[in-house]
């Protein structure tokens, strides 16, 4: 049978040591005689369980004592309501955002709902190609908080920077699609969110990591079930939380730790995005049109610039077993996301099919 490597942005490839661990304890979990997805989520094993992969999560990325971990229903899209509802303070304060791609640009759409925002600096007139300078923001003194999208999974855009420029002003950043994909440094953040469908687990399933002083702050109108207080005082579960998705996510978080953990994660990242895009910069048939200084180690979007063989390069592609290149419907082209779990071997066979389709 061909290799499968699946390339999707998400929901996207798990670690293949993860799948056949969750089959064999699928229909009983550790000698309980049920299925995870069958469990309590207030009976001991499940409460284990859920224990386990916030302890592990928390030693993968060093996140200090003083943070919560919450486990949340939904994505990143819902957090970009959830996230302005709790700590926005109120419809009159300001959020700073600095927009880089298109999640950025949603999550401003969204927060104007409950807050003003200010677009402290953007890329959109550069086609979302590099991040503005940060001598360039224009921050709002005493903003609620200044909100990043850290990697952009559409555009291809990574910061990878811890920004100075915000003052004593709280720094949130969306991580979604590079979470686990490099060390970080908490403390520099007041809040670091992603959904887990890309690095870490199945859709349903948001990681926030929130530091404990800004808890308790939610708008009036924020619902119960996402009030940030209400969640980390029940240990999220406070509604009934999205059990099987956070076992998985236990699993992948004991695979990386078997691996090493996040910094040979990066080191593994490093080589596999330098190894395709230099094949797609060895050959005028291929673009990347972000400024290399700022290229995704994890979203890599791409263009032939002969674009009436796109059709062509996709079947080939599948034909062997590389799947999910297809880009965006918002920009086109192709994109290989190459998260934690995909082997080199899979960006090898890519690049080996791009010099082939290329010559051919």
């Amino acid at each position: 049978m061909t290799n499968i490597y699946n390339f999707s942005a998400g929901p996207a490839v798990l670690p293949k040591e993860v799948l056949a661990q969750a089959a064999a304890e699928m229909l009983d979990w550790n000698g309980s005689g049920m299925s995870v997805m069958e469990m309590s989520h207030r009976g001991p094993e499940f409460i284990s369980i859920y224990r386990a992969a916030e302890r592990d999560l928390r030693e993968l990325l060093a996140v200090p004592d003083n943070y919560k971990i919450l486990f949340m229903q939904g994505g990143g899209l819902s957090q970009n309501a959830v996230i302005p509802m709790n700590l926005a303070g109120s419809a009159d304060a300001t959020i700073d955002f600095v927009q880089t791609g298109s999640w950025s640009s949603k999550s401003i759409k969204e927060a104007a709902r409950y807050a003003r925002v200010n677009v402290a600096a953007s890329a959109s007139d550069n086609h979302y190609s590099f991040v503005p300078p940060q001598s360039e923001w224009q921050l709002t003194p005493g903003a609620a908080y200044l909100h990043l999208c850290t990697n952009e999974t559409i555009d291809g855009v990574e910061i990878d920077f811890v920004p100075t420029a915000q003052g004593d002003t709280t720094l949130v950043a969306d991580m979604s699609s590079h979470i686990l994909s490099r060390p970080v440094d908490v403390a520099k953040y007041g809040l670091i969110f992603g959904g887990a469908q890309k690095n870490i687990g199945p859709a349903g399933v948001t990681v926030v990591i929130v530091r404990e002083d800004l808890i308790g702050k939610a708008l009036p109108f924020c619902p119960s079930a996402f009030d940030f207080k209400n969640v980390a005082d029940n240990e999220s579960m406070y509604n009934t939380p999205p059990t099987y998705g956070i076992y998985i996510a236990g699993l992948v978080f004991q695979w990386l730790k078997r691996q090493g953990g996040v910094a040979e994660m990066e080191r593994r990242n490093k080589e596999k995005a330098a190894l395709l895009y230099a094949a797609l910069d060895a050959d005028d048939f291929y673009q990347n049109r972000v400024q290399p200084q700022y290229r995704s180690r994890m979203n890599v979007p791409f263009y032939l610039r002969d674009e009436s063989r796109n059709e062509a390069f996709l079947a080939g592609a599948k034909a062997r077993g590389l799947l999910q290149l297809k880009g965006h419907k918002s920009v086109g082209g192709m994109r290989a996301s190459i998260y934690n779990a995909m082997p080199i071997e899979g960006v090898q066979a890519l690049v080996d099919y791009l010099n082939e389709f290329a010559g051919r």
